[in-house]
């Protein structure tokens, strides 16, 4: 699809809840609503915007479109390396066999049934966020030790893996290489490890080509009945990953970004204790974000055309 169509598909509305489809609701995350197709499931992403793991109030009006569409372009962008979840001829199934309106067909993804694994895998190739406030404490992110002299926002150098556990309520937190490997064992970690240094390496070379830094992101990863591994969820979003535009990338310095990063350093000024409720987001602060997260896919697909 064209961005131009995106666009133009875009609600004036956010859609922050789905309670009309004619399916079960077997979970609801965040941000996605995951409905049973028997064999397959449904994820349709909402304009919820979340912020410390908590979801705020109203939402970002097109968001889910935005994250849907961008996720469908990574996954085509990095095939060949792993398997990943989304069923052949998805779009078609949602239009002809379920049903989907156009909006839902833009928001949603048709996936095979996969077991999660406990684990969201952190790849970082920049020291920014909390990586940096860690690093700054304790010359270390995530218990892997960096050399001394980093500034804020320098390219690593080597990209690092630093997991976390996949909290199903409450907020996920780090977990070491060596209670990695007890939740998910030493083969199923040292695979999605190498995915996540490749697919993290295949998107930030990409991105640079649009203009754009990925500084860091996360992945899940789910198995079948027969232990294969699949790339699950989004993938390469504004909400899973941390991006700045390269022309004003300064070391030394926090720069402007794509992602929700600009909704979190709002936040950080209010008297908020990071804790539900969360406050509700001005009306000037979410047209720059979706401003952002439109700018980010507008960037990214034009690159891949030429």
């Amino acid at each position: 699809m064209e961005f131009s169509q995106i666009v133009e598909s875009l609600p004036l509305e956010p859609v922050c809840q789905v309670d009309k489809l004619p399916f079960p609701k077997i979970a609801s995350g965040k941000v996605r609503e995951i409905f049973d197709l028997g064999d397959r499931l449904l994820l349709v992403a909402t304009d919820r915007i979340s912020a410390f793991d908590v979801i705020l109030p109203g939402g970002i009006a097109g968001k889910g479109i935005i994250l849907t569409q961008l996720s469908r372009f990574w996954f085509d962008q990095i095939k060949g390396i792993g398997r990943d979840h989304l069923v052949a001829d998805g779009e078609k199934l949602m239009a002809e066999e379920l049903g989907l309106s156009k909006d839902f067909q833009l928001r949603s993804m048709v996936v095979k049934k996969l077991q999660p694994l406990p684990l969201e895998c952190v790849v970082r190739g920049y020291l920014a966020g909390s990586g940096w406030t860690s690093y700054q404490e304790s010359g270390e992110v995530c218990g892997v030790k960096l050399p001394s002299g980093l500034s804020e926002a320098e390219r690593l150098p080597e990209v690092i893996f630093t997991p976390t556990t996949k909290a199903a309520e409450g907020h996920d937190e780090p977990i070491d290489e060596a209670g990695a490997r007890a939740l998910v064992g030493d083969k199923v970690y040292e695979e999605v490890r190498r995915l996540s240094f490749e697919i993290y390496e295949r998107g930030h070379s990409l991105a640079k080509r649009a203009g754009i830094i990925l500084a860091d992101t996360k992945f899940e990863f789910g198995l079948n009945d027969a232990g294969d591994i699949y790339l699950i969820d989004e993938i390469l979003t504004p909400d899973s990953s941390r991006y700045w535009p390269a022309e004003t990338y300064e070391r030394g310095m926090s720069p402007p970004s794509f992602d929700k990063q600009f909704v979190r350093d709002y936040l950080l000024t209010l008297d908020w204790d990071k804790q539900y409720p969360g406050p509700e987001l001005p009306s000037g602060i979410i047209e720059k974000t979706r401003g952002k997260y439109l700018s980010a896919l507008e960037k990214l697909m034009e690159v891949s055309e030429r």
